[in-house]
């Protein structure tokens, strides 16, 4: 018995090493900040559970024509467009979008490789409301939920470095929450 425990172990150990040698790696949830700056200008999050393509999901500091403010980004798997698992292409989607079960109203709009999911704008720049990043900062649980039946998408907010991340983004824009700005950890 011994023995086979002793070989288990040594075949897990290959297999990882094996695994890290082919680049893979264990999938991320939550935000994780940009490396190596002072002052991060975006934050990644992977899906806990997606049933769309969606790879990643990225907020980001943008300039808008009078203040800069952040975007919601979602990038599909391989670029295309976004499809259901459950179903084929989603066709001129819309999106519930809601934070620890709360809806909130916004726009799905598309880019060449992203969507940006937004409630304000300004001029032409989509972004996210304070109100809105607000939400996302405290929230524990973001569902996109498209028109395709099956189509939902959760993230954890809090996972990873959670709302400490969302606040170091919001940094770049300059509006920080003093409450969390820099603790290094999300809401608890």
């Amino acid at each position: 018995m011994v023995q086979f425990r002793i070989g288990a172990l040594a075949l897990l150990a290959t297999l990882s090493v094996l695994a890290g040698a082919a680049g893979a790696h264990p999938p991320r949830t939550g935000w994780d900040l940009e490396k190596d700056v002072d002052s991060p200008s975006y934050a990644v999050a992977e899906p806990a559970n997606a049933a769309v393509d969606i790879d990643t999901i990225v907020l980001t500091c943008e300039q808008g024509q009078r203040r800069a403010g952040l975007q919601l980004r979602l990038y599909p798997m391989g670029g295309g467009p976004l499809v259901s698992r459950a179903a084929r292409d989603l066709k001129d989607p819309t999106l519930e979008f809601s934070v620890d079960g709360v809806r909130y109203a916004v726009q799905l709009l598309f880019a060449d490789s992203f969507i940006v999911v937004a409630d304000s704008a300004d001029g032409a720049v989509p972004l996210l409301s304070e109100a809105l990043l607000d939400v996302i900062q405290a929230g524990r649980r973001m569902e996109l939920r498209f028109s395709a039946a099956g189509s939902l998408t959760i993230v954890d907010l809090q996972a990873g470095r959670g709302g400490a991340a969302v606040a170091a983004v919001r940094r770049c824009a300059g509006k920080a929450d003093p409450r969390t700005a820099g603790t290094g950890a999300g809401r608890s």
